[in-house]
């Protein structure tokens, strides 16, 4: 039983350093396995954070690349909106050259228009006075200035029935209203002279035949009827010879009225 219990302690006494030193070695393992680990997660997070930073500047390059893919395509555009501002530009520039040139050739074709209208609606050119003509009108003429103011009167309205368009016609309507006042036939001479200022307003025997008028009414006692005449006369054909003998009869009216007040 001794020997027994002096075997065990013997054993004992024997494992009990190689239990030490297993347990020493176990606690260094640990140690050890406590420093890789440390050192592990020190690398995994220094290598995350590299593997961060390199996706951050991978994620820089490529937004750097977007960035200058953008810019190109806005300077693509940009000179795609010059082109097409230029087009416009040259677009509204011929637009308005032609609207311009249009234009001048609608003026042009509504002057011609115009022009060739109011040709149409002058009378033609009096043709000069054939020789039957003024040989029909010097015969009436003649009658005037004999004093045959009957046979005057009655020669140049034949004239007027033979050459109603003749260029003499105005002179041949005025003689007729001469020989009337003549003949102290007031009324006609009137009516005569009025007949040539209604049909030939522009020929030079229309102020003439005006004065006649005036001086018809004078003849008549109708002095204010006279005085419009004549004022009409100035109003109408101021630079007129008779416009000017228009003014001086005027005043030779205006005087005895002056005198009776």
């Amino acid at each position: 039983m001794k020997r027994r219990l002096a075997a065990a302690v013997a054993l004992a006494a024997l494992a009990a350093p190689a239990a030490a030193q297993g347990l020493f070695d176990d606690n260094v393992a640990r140690q050890r396995i406590a420093e890789l680990r440390k050192q592990v997660e020190a690398a995994n997070k220094a290598f995350e954070e590299r593997l961060a930073k390199l996706e951050d500047r991978s994620a820089l390059i490529e937004l750097a690349g977007q960035i200058e893919a953008l810019r190109a395509e806005i300077a693509r555009l940009r000179g795609q909106l010059e082109v097409m501002q230029h087009q416009a530009e040259t677009a509204e520039r011929r637009g308005k050259e032609l609207y311009l040139d249009i234009d001048t050739r609608l003026r042009k074709l509504e002057q011609a228009r115009e022009q060739a209208a109011a040709q149409a609606e002058k009378p033609p050119a009096e043709a000069s006075p054939t020789a039957a003509e003024t040989k029909a009108y010097e015969a009436a003429l003649n009658q005037f200035k004999l004093g045959n103011y009957a046979l005057a009167i009655s020669a140049f309205q034949g004239f007027l029935v033979t050459y109603p368009t003749s260029k003499l016609a105005p002179s041949a309507q005025y003689w007729i209203g001469n020989a009337h006042f003549a003949q102290r036939d007031y009324k006609q001479a009137i009516a005569a002279q009025q007949k040539l200022v209604a049909a030939w307003p522009e020929d030079a025997k229309a102020p003439d035949a005006m004065l006649n008028i005036a001086s018809s009414q004078e003849a008549l006692g109708d002095r204010r009827g006279a005085q419009k005449t004549l004022q009409d006369l100035i109003a109408r054909y101021p630079n007129s010879p008779a416009a000017a003998s228009a003014r001086q009869r005027l005043q030779a009216l205006a005087q005895p009225a002056t005198k009776k007040r």
